[in-house]
């Protein structure tokens, strides 16, 4: 049997959030990574759930990443169907951001990337079926399940995913929705935009990647001319909008990004503001990488008006915090646990 951990209720006001209600007794699978352990630490020091659980394999993160938040840790695989069912016991409510979620790897390993993102999702919704746990709110993606589509994008935009990585994405929002509306579960996939900050020291995408490289003095590696353009959104803000998406009573599919983009170059230019002149980078190009989106940003206008939801971080104050952040590790640092 799993021990259940009481949170300590030191519980703030929610803030911006206006809160409806607590989120009740919350899984996170996924929970020790970049996203997860923000999003646990951000429930926990604001006592929005009555006891947080967290189930993750440490393969891209570490329990000592949500360390002092008072959640429950369970170590396993979300393909572990025994493990699974074990844990949904007594929650109210899920927030599944396990997945494997590199483009460039799903290409080289297809079959791994629709294992985990695919056959892991769907056995969760049936365990949760199972279990009688009412509540989803799934991590989807947008760029990688829409394709190579004119931005801004939205969700009625039709998936044409250019990467397996993609596919797998569209496939588990697809049975989020079939479960919805076949069984009733109240199910949400938010398709995170490119997401930065704080807690991303070993995160594989672009921001994290420089700002490493700059604390090892490496040139940045940019693939094609820099003219790609992505939507970059801090990770407290995304944080807010999976609170919201758990309380709000909406259902479906959610952008959630900046609302704006950013091309690499100007990306680049950025970073250099917040490392200063004695952190300068330097680039290197290599040609494009195939199964990679060249332009693609968020348009959230149906968060903000379903959800409540809005991005409230500006593009260089979170880089200047993330970097803040990053200085504090070190070149091969690990994340602290909360102060």
């Amino acid at each position: 049997m799993f021990r259940t951990l009481p949170l300590s209720l030191t519980a703030r006001r929610a803030g911006r959030l206006h809160l409806r209600a607590l989120l009740g007794h919350l899984l996170v699978t996924g929970g020790c990574g970049f996203i997860g352990a923000n999003l646990v630490r951000r429930v926990a020091a604001r006592g929005l759930a009555r006891t947080i659980r967290v189930v993750d394999d440490e393969s891209l993160g570490s329990r000592d990443a949500i360390a002092g938040a008072g959640a429950e840790f369970v170590p396993g695989d979300i393909r572990d169907a025994d493990l699974l069912r074990r844990a949904l016991r007594g929650v109210d409510a899920v927030v599944h951001l396990a997945a494997d979620t590199r483009v460039i790897d799903s290409i080289a390993d297809p079959a791994r990337n629709f294992d985990v993102n695919v056959v892991g999702t769907f056995r969760l919704l049936g365990l949760m079926r199972e279990a009688g746990v009412p509540r989803l709110v799934n991590a989807s993606t947008g760029g990688a399940i829409l394709g190579e589509a004119p931005p801004p994008v939205h969700e009625d935009m039709p998936p044409r995913p250019a990467s397996p990585y993609g596919a797998a994405k569209a496939a588990a929002e697809a049975y989020c929705s079939a479960f919805a509306q076949s069984y009733g579960l109240h199910a949400v996939s938010l398709r995170f935009s490119n997401v930065y900050g704080p807690l991303s020291f070993h995160k594989g995408s672009v921001v994290a990647a420089f700002m490493r490289r700059i604390l090892d003095d490496a040139p940045l590696v940019v693939y094609g001319d820099g003219s790609q353009t992505r939507d970059y959104v801090f990770v407290e803000d995304l944080c807010d909008g999976i609170v919201a998406a758990m309380t709000a009573g909406a259902a479906g599919t959610f952008q959630l990004g900046s609302g704006s983009g950013t091309t690499l170059t100007a990306l680049i230019e950025r970073i250099a503001a917040v490392t200063g002149p004695a952190h300068r980078p330097r680039v290197r190009h290599e040609p494009f990488r195939a199964g990679e989106i060249r332009h693609t940003w968020t348009d959230v206008t149906k968060a903000r008006e379903r959800l409540g939801w809005t991005p409230r971080t500006a593009l260089p104050d979170g880089l200047a915090r993330t970097w803040a952040w990053f200085r504090e590790q070190g070149a091969h640092g690990a994340a602290p646990a909360p102060k």
